[in-house]
């Protein structure tokens, strides 16, 4: 049974706990070149970071008769054909969710928020048959309490989607008290927490090409500058270490 109240930190996947451009954009490229069709630019591609696939697809211009294939085809190179070379292990070649690496600082800041009682669930529009061998694979499932994501038909493929599925399966009852807050760095992270009524933390590391930087050191992250404040992010931190304070101002205030 679950214990009420409960305090919720809900956390997307990509851009939040890793950096994972990589496997990503690269996949994207290789769907792009299979299907014939251009490659889109930089700037462009680091936007496939975040949303549904097919909603990048379709932003970007694939015909709706050839968005299934496209999926097929992406879904191919990110999870099964393991073609590029893995950053963890050089001389290894993985799929691409593998060309992945958590940031610096996750772990810990994890292991302080389990420490202080909250609740953690992974909610990401990745489909959850990926984020759980990704979780795994990076031992981030011991410090998880629960791992929701995306349907692989695209029946739950929205966040609101995802993240009602997840106050499903863990019984979140508002009523009861439960409480909850999205961390995330894209605007599909905002959007879909505002439509469940919650606010977003919003995360600014990672690559971001208009800083010309490769770390965590740039202040962009993933999101195009601005994004989050338009979307209407409650409040931004730039760093994995300031997530627990962050949180815990959150939720002594709300």
């Amino acid at each position: 049974m679950a214990q009420h109240p409960r305090n919720v930190v809900l956390l997307d996947l990509d851009g939040t706990l890793t950096k994972s451009d990589g496997g990503i954009i690269a996949s994207v490229i290789k769907t792009f070149e299979e299907l014939g069709r251009p490659v889109p630019d930089d700037a462009e591609l680091h936007r496939f970071i975040g949303p549904a696939i097919i909603e990048s697809l379709r932003r970007n211009h694939v015909p709706e008769e050839e968005l299934d294939r496209a999926v097929i085809i992406y879904r191919s190179y990110y999870a099964d054909r393991a073609v590029f070379d893995d950053p963890n292990e050089p001389g290894n070649k993985v799929p691409g969710r593998l060309v992945n690496v958590v940031f610096p600082g996750i772990r810990e800041q994890l292991l302080k928020l389990r420490a202080d009682g909250y609740y953690l669930a992974l909610a990401s529009c990745k489909p959850e048959y990926q984020c759980v061998p990704i979780c795994e694979h990076f031992h981030l499932t011991e410090l998880l309490d629960g791992i929701y994501g995306a349907s692989k038909d695209n029946s739950r493929l929205d966040k609101d989607q995802v993240i009602r599925y997840c106050f499903d399966k863990i019984g979140f009852d508002a009523s009861a008290g439960d409480k909850a807050v999205m961390i995330g760095d894209r605007y599909t992270d905002i959007d879909g927490a505002h439509a469940c009524g919650l606010d977003t933390i919003g995360c600014r590391w990672g690559y971001a090409p208009a800083c010309g930087l490769d770390t965590i050191g740039c202040r962009w992250g993933y999101a195009p500058a601005g994004e989050m404040e338009e979307h209407g992010v409650y409040e931004i931190i730039e760093k994995p270490e300031q997530i627990e304070e962050a949180v815990n101002r959150y939720f002594q205030t709300h």
